[in-house]
């Protein structure tokens, strides 16, 4: 090859790994900007559009389906911070034993943040979905570092899961 042949192949190089070092800036620059940002509900339905974020009817429905072995395996990654089995205590998190119908921030020993113990309330099935669905965005300034669970089946059968957890479970709704 002539010295011109290799100027050649040094230019495209050089506009080739200029290329894939841009492409990786753009990536790693979208890992940092925040999500896309939704209309409100009240807009999309005056659009005549379905709202994304389940009601409270849509959760119900969901949760007379809800499957609680499914719930268990979503579950799962829940485990690294919580205890699921009665009288084992917290960990990073507190204990999830007989969470449904518990009062938010109530187990005794577990050091809450104030904005936890400030929202105040039950963990009804509506609540856990809310929680469930993005904890930050439920309480800001929660200690809670999960980001939540984006899929509405996958919440209810969490819940259901849950619900499970207690010596008394409260009865889910029954399909209409």
């Amino acid at each position: 090859m002539t010295a011109n042949a290799y100027q050649i192949n040094k230019i495209l190089g050089f506009l080739l790994g200029t290329a894939l070092f841009l492409q990786a800036l753009h990536i790693i620059d979208g890992a940092f900007t925040p999500g896309k940002v939704t209309e409100p509900s009240s807009q999309v339905a005056a659009k005549g559009e379905q709202p994304e974020a389940p009601g409270a009817q849509a959760f119900t429905g969901l949760l007379a389906s809800a499957s609680a072995e499914r719930g268990a395996q979503v579950a799962k990654q829940c485990e690294v911070c919580h205890n699921f089995q009665e009288g084992q205590g917290p960990k990073v998190g507190p204990d999830l034993y007989g969470v449904v119908g518990r009062p938010v921030a109530s187990v005794s020993g577990f050091n809450y943040s104030a904005a936890l113990k400030a929202k105040g309330g039950t963990w009804t099935f509506a609540a856990l979905n809310t929680w469930l669905t993005n904890p930050r965005a439920d309480v800001p300034g929660t200690m809670m570092t999960f980001v939540g669970l984006p899929n509405d089946k996958q919440r209810a059968d969490v819940v259901a899961y849950l619900d499970t957890l207690s010596k008394n479970p409260v009865p889910l709704p029954k399909g209409q």
